[in-house]
């Protein structure tokens, strides 16, 4: 099994500072469209399929694979997809929180398997390398608190 994790503080120093509202709001657009927050190209297709009040399906084309997730929102603290088809099974979550000193944080953490592949085997020891490493989720992390900043100043969030 993967399990990663990662915490970026939302405000670091020079940055244009965003409440946890405008977080969120980069958060759910993020989660209804991957295409706005991943390098272009990246993702070719995302589309909200099916929604309901305690959750909504999106059908998304990332790297080149197809996969469905059914995403679950915790109004202004936590965003959890569920990957129900795919590559990957499991959970990976974005939460947002205040952490001891009261200063707005930003979490990753997932726990998957690879579908099809031997359980810790070499592919997932491969993954867990790529989502540990400085490309890995907290880049990505780091990359969503920039469009949210960039949206945000486009008057477009």
């Amino acid at each position: 099994m993967i399990y990663s994790t990662a915490t970026v503080p939302v405000n670091p120093e020079g940055e244009t500072q965003l409440t946890r509202e405008q977080v969120w709001k980069g958060l759910e657009r993020k989660a209804r469209d991957a295409r706005l927050f991943l390098p272009p190209g990246l993702c070719t297709r995302c589309d909200v399929t099916e929604e309901s009040a305690s959750h909504f399906v999106r059908e998304a084309t990332i790297a080149g694979q197809d996969l469905r997730e059914i995403i679950t929102l915790e109004q202004q603290a936590k965003v959890t997809f569920f990957q129900a088809t795919g590559p990957r099974e499991g959970a990976i979550v974005n939460e947002l929180f205040e952490d001891g000193e009261g200063e707005l944080q930003l979490k990753f953490y997932c726990y998957l398997g690879l579908r099809g592949m031997e359980p810790n085997g070499p592919e997932e020891q491969a993954e867990q390398a790529q989502f540990d490493s400085d490309k890995g989720y907290k880049a990505a992390l780091l990359s969503t608190l920039k469009r949210t900043r960039e949206l945000l100043a486009d008057g477009a969030l």
